[in-house]
C-alpha cells in the first residue's frame, strides 16, 4: 500500500498570550512576553514566584453548554477541548465528513493540577513528629478527604476521554507522556498512523499546566527554572548569555491532521503538509541531555530524511531548503549551547544562513503543550511568510552563535516567504522529537 501524504487542515491553541488564532500569532510577531508573578496559589516564598499563565479561560466560551458535561475536567484537559474544538470547527469537521472510527485522537497530555491544599494538609496531618515517619493510618483516613473526581482527573488519559467524546470519535485513541518532547511525539506518530492508511483523520497536540505548588517546586529543586524574581517579564532570555533557567508556561495546542486524500475529497483547504517527522533517545541521564547533541542531531537528521530534504542542498533561488528551526530554546544554560552544537553539526555550513528562534521567550515553557503550539506557529510562518522572535537576547553568548532571530519579528516576503520549517523538541529524560512542514502547494 502507498504511503499517504498528510496534512494539517484545522488549528487551535490556548497559550499565555490568548487563545484566538490570529490574536495570539499577533503578539507573537508584536514581541509580547507573558511572565508576571503567579496568581493561581500564593508563591511569594518560592525561589521562583513567576510564570505565564492563561488569563480569563472559560471551557463554556468554546464548547457552549456542552461544557457541563466536562465541568470536572482539570486545568490542562479543558484546554486540550478548547483547542481541539477550535482545530475541529477550522478543519470543517463540525459540519461531518469523516467516519468516526477513522478518527481518531493523539495526545502528549500531562497529568492535571493536584488538589494541593488537601494533599498538603494530608502530609501535615499524617506525620508522627516524635517518630519522625510517616503515620500511614492517620495518611489513609486523612485521603478520605480527598475529592473523587479530582483525583481521577488527574490522570494524563482523561484528556483523551474528554476530546474524544466531546468530538465524537471512535478512532485510535493514545497518549503519550515524554515530557517536553510529547506533543511533538504525538504529532508525528499520529501523522505515521495516517500515512500507514490506520486513520483519515487524527486530532493530535498537548496540554499541560503545571503551575501549581508541586509542579514549581519540582523544577525549582532541579534548579532548571529562571529565579529572576525582580524582572520576571524579562526572564526568559533563551540564547543570552545571562539566562539562568526557564520560565513556566501553560496551555495546549491540538492540530488536524488528515490525508491529503480525504482532505480533498471532502473539499478541506490544507494548511499545510506534515513531510518528516524524527525521533531518538539519548539514553544519557534522567534531568541531563547528552551533551554532544548527539540525539537531538538524529532527531532533526531522520525528520530531514524522511521529508526527502537535505540540510546541506540549496533550492533554484540560492537559499537553504530549511527556511526556520523553532527551536527548542529553553532557556536553559545547557539545551541552547547543546541544541546550537546539534544545529551547527547538521547544516554545517549553512547553518548561519538558516534563521531559528524561540517561542518559549515569550509563552515560557508548556512542558507537553509546547511542541504543539510551537508546530501551530511554524504553520503561521509558513502562510504569512513572517517568523517569530527570539526575546531578550540582548547580550549574545559565544556558544550560541546562530541567528536566533533577536527581539524583533522577520518579514521573509521579500526573499520568498517561508517555505519549510523544522520544529524541534527536546525533553526530560533525553527524548529528542523532531517534525518538519512544508508550505500548501510547495
Amino acid at each position: 500500500m502507498a504511503v499517504k501524504r498528510v496534512v494539517i487542515t484545522g488549528m487551535g491553541w490556548v497559550t499565555p498570550l490568548g487563545c484566538d488564532l490570529e490574536g495570539a500569532w499577533r503578539a507573537m510577531l508584536a514581541g509580547r512576553g507573558a511572565a508576571r508573578a503567579v496568581r493561581g496559589f500564593e508563591a511569594g516564598t518560592f525561589a521562583t514566584n513567576f510564570a505565564a499563565e492563561v488569563d480569563g479561560f472559560e471551557l463554556s466560551a468554546f464548547l457552549g453548554e456542552a461544557s457541563r458535561v466536562h465541568e470536572r475536567a482539570g486545568r490542562g484537559t479543558q484546554f486540550a477541548l478548547a483547542a481541539a474544538m477550535m482545530a475541529w470547527r477550522q478543519a470543517g469537521l463540525d459540519r461531518g465528513g469523516v467516519l468516526p472510527e477513522r478518527a481518531g485522537v493523539y495526545l502528549g497530555a500531562g497529568e492535571s493540577s493536584p488538589d494541593s491544599a488537601k494533599f498538603g494538609r494530608m502530609c501535615i496531618d499524617s506525620w508522627d513528629a516524635s517518630a519522625g515517619v510517616l503515620d500511614e493510618r492517620r495518611w489513609a483516613e486523612a485521603a478520605c478527604g480527598l475529592d473523587l473526581w479530582r483525583e481521577v482527573e488527574q490522570e494524563p488519559q482523561m484528556a483523551l476521554l474528554h476530546v474524544a467524546q466531546a468530538l465524537g470519535v471512535r478512532g485510535p485513541s493514545m497518549n503519550c507522556m515524554t515530557a517536553c518532547a510529547a506533543s511533538t511525539q504525538a504529532i508525528g506518530e499520529a501523522s505515521m498512523l495516517i500515512a500507514g492508511g490506520e486513520a483519515d483523520v487524527m486530532v493530535s497536540g498537548g496540554c499541560h499546566s503545571m503551575i501549581h505548588p508541586l509542579g514549581m517546586t519540582g523544577f525549582i529543586r532541579l534548579s532548571a527554572m529562571s529565579t529572576r524574581r525582580e524582572d520576571p517579564s524579562r526572564a526568559s532570555r533563551p540564547f543570552d548569555r545571562t539566562r539562568d533557567g526557564f520560565v513556566m508556561g501553560e496551555g495546549a495546542g491540538v492540530l488536524v491532521l488528515e490525508s491529503l486524500e480525504h482532505a480533498l475529497a471532502r473539499g478541506a483547504r490544507p494548511l499545510a503538509e506534515l513531510v518528516g517527522y524524527g525521533s531518538s533517545a539519548d539514553a544519557y541521564r534522567i534531568t541531563d541531555i547528552d551533551p554532544h547533541g548527539d540525539g537531538a542531531y538524529r532527531a532533526m537528521s531522520m525528520a530531514l530524511e524522511r521529508a526527502g530534504i537535505d540540510p546541506q542542498g540549496v533550492g533554484d533561488d540560492g537559499r537553504p531548503l530549511v527556511h526556520f528551526i523553532s527551536a527548542h530554546g529553553t532557556g536553559t544554560r545547557e539545551n541552547d549551547g547543546i541544541e546550537t552544537r546539534a544545529v551547527r553539526r547538521l547544516f554545517g555550513g549553512f547553518a548561519d544562513r538558516v534563521p531559528m528562534s524561540s517561542l518559549k521567550s515569550m509563552t515560557g515553557h508548556l512542558i507537553q503543550a509546547a511542541g504543539a503550539v510551537e508546530l501551530i506557529a511554524c504553520v503561521r510562518s509558513l502562510e504569512t511568510g513572517w517568523l517569530t522572535p527570539t526575546l531578550h537576547l540582548d547580550e549574545p553568548d559565544p556558544a550560541c552563535d546562530l541567528d536566533y532571530v533577536p527581539n524583533v519579528a522577520r518579514d521573509c516576503n521579500g526573499e520568498g516567504g517561508v517555505g519549510v520549517c523544522l520544529s524541534n523538541s527536546f525533553g526530560f529524560g533525553g527524548q529528542n522529537d523532531s517534525v518538519v512542514v512544508r508550505r500548501w502547494g510547495e
